[in-house]
């Protein structure tokens, strides 16, 4: 059965009870709408801007952080869409034409900052806006663009809603989203709920230890009495205490603490050499990092920005530290002679090897943190038979490389549903809110500590058949 509306084009969205019930609930009361990725949110959101179109009449404000996003949302509502000019606002688009623009088409599909400059401008009003979704709610803390535009819908007495796959994985940080964005009432659905749980399928997580060989832990171990080193030294400053877990957050702890104090006056010595101690901690532990998770092409990447960063004038002292130290020169001699990657490199090729042998239709899909990795991860994976690899890495280049711009994000995205490519390789720009094409396998190349990105990234499989992600 499909959606029948008037504004919805007939035979074009499958009639779901769950998405109908968090439609009429949203028409209510301004509400955050919590439901699995991939359980058709945009739908719900559909669903909502139809009726108030119908309803109420007005504009309907779309609100996305990234143009990828926009770009994504606005060619759904253009395929579901009759009747009703939409447009699309982002900072490609000039401010006068923006203003047009707004006048002229009833449902904006925007990104935020675009929007927060334009009310700040006085070009746009948002006085006939009936509604104002806010697509990956959970943005709408701090200073974000997001923030600005709820306070100033209020005084319109608008209908709001908020859509997230993961909100936040406590109760504070959920309340302090909707205190933003000035919403009454969260309806959460999750796979295990009745009406919902029909249409998931089992996701199956496995956990996959690798062990490091003992060279790769040499040159941890060389890293660690180097960081050892740095702690002590705080230590014996009293800024820190032994009975803490020297953590990267407990560093940035005392690292706020200390600039608080040099604010306000209070001028000493101790405090900017503990500023230094605090970077060279951090960028050391980096490097640890780099070693046990990464493996030996991200540390060398690593290693040739501290050396540069080293012999720059305007260099930092934490990097000139690290390089002329004793364990960091040791580490240099014994690096030059190892030619090996991180055995999870290995691990996946069998992985995804096994997984093209064994289902040759499949579609994977491996998450990587960083870049450099990305590209490595990508170039391993193109060797395997039957393994035709893309990647998708966000906008921002490094060192003169570029990333990929907007439009080949979305061209990438859409070969990989289309199956000309049936392995993705990507970075975080993969984890929100892109539809990528239902996958079969999902890999992690490191454990993500943060909970909305792994819920994000779980919920890339298991949509439409089931799947499984491996760790």
């Amino acid at each position: 059965m499909f959606v029948r509306h008037p504004l919805i084009k007939p035979n074009s969205i499958e009639k779901r009870d769950y998405q109908r019930t968090l439609a009429n609930i949203c028409l209510k009361s301004s509400t955050l709408v919590v439901v699995p990725t991939g359980m058709g949110k945009t739908i719900v959101a559909l669903l909502v801007l139809a009726d108030v179109l119908t309803k109420h009449g007005g504009k309907i404000l779309f609100l996305a952080p990234t143009k990828p996003l926009v770009e994504q949302h606005a060619r759904f509502l253009r395929e579901h869409i009759v009747d009703c000019p939409i447009t699309v606002l982002t900072g490609a688009v000039s401010p006068e034409e923006r203003e047009v623009e707004w006048i002229q088409n009833r449902i904006i599909v925007s990104t935020p900052q675009v929007i927060a400059n334009d009310l700040r401008n006085e070009r746009i009003s948002l006085r006939d806006v009936s509604l104002v979704i806010f697509d990956e709610a959970h943005r709408g803390v701090g200073n974000y663009s997001y923030v600005p535009i709820a306070e100033e819908y209020r005084d319109v007495n608008g209908l709001t809603m908020g859509m997230t796959a993961s909100p936040g994985s406590s109760m504070v940080k959920i309340k302090e989203v909707c205190e933003n964005l000035d919403i009454d009432n969260i309806e959460v659905r999750s796979e295990s709920d009745p009406d919902v749980a029909r249409y998931v399928h089992d996701i199956h997580m496995d956990w996959v230890e690798v062990e490091i060989p003992d060279e790769m832990r040499e040159l941890s171990n060389l890293l660690r009495k180097l960081f050892d080193r740095c702690i002590k030294s705080l230590i014996d400053m009293r800024l820190m205490t032994p009975a803490r877990p020297a953590s990267r957050r407990y560093l940035l702890e005392v690292q706020a603490n200390i600039q608080v104090k040099l604010n306000s006056g209070e001028k000493s010595g101790i405090f900017y050499r503990a500023l230094s101690l605090i970077a060279m901690a951090i960028k050391v532990d980096h490097a640890v990092e780099m070693v046990e998770t990464q493996g030996l092409t991200a540390l060398r990447n690593y290693i040739v920005k501290l050396e540069e960063d080293a012999a720059s004038e305007d260099g930092t002292k934490a990097s000139r530290s690290i390089v002329n130290s004793e364990e960091f020169q040791k580490l240099l001699e014994i690096i030059e002679d190892l030619h090996m990657e991180h055995p999870k490199i290995s691990r996946i090729m069998s992985i995804v090897s096994h997984q093209l042998n064994e289902k040759p239709g499949s579609r994977v899909l491996v998450f990587t943190q960083y870049r450099d990795t990305c590209d490595l991860v990508a170039n391993y994976l193109s060797r395997i038979d039957g393994a035709s690899v893309t990647k998708l890495i966000g906008q921002s280049g490094r060192c003169g490389e570029r990333g990929l711009r907007q439009r080949e994000q979305i061209e990438v995205l859409q070969n990989f549903r289309d199956g000309e490519f049936n392995t993705l390789v990507a970075t975080s720009v993969g984890e929100e809110g892109l539809d990528v094409a239902n996958t079969d396998l999902v890999i992690f190349y490191e454990p993500v500590p943060s909970e909305i990105r792994s819920i994000q990234r779980r919920g890339r499989t298991g949509r439409s058949r089931a799947g499984q992600v491996i760790i």
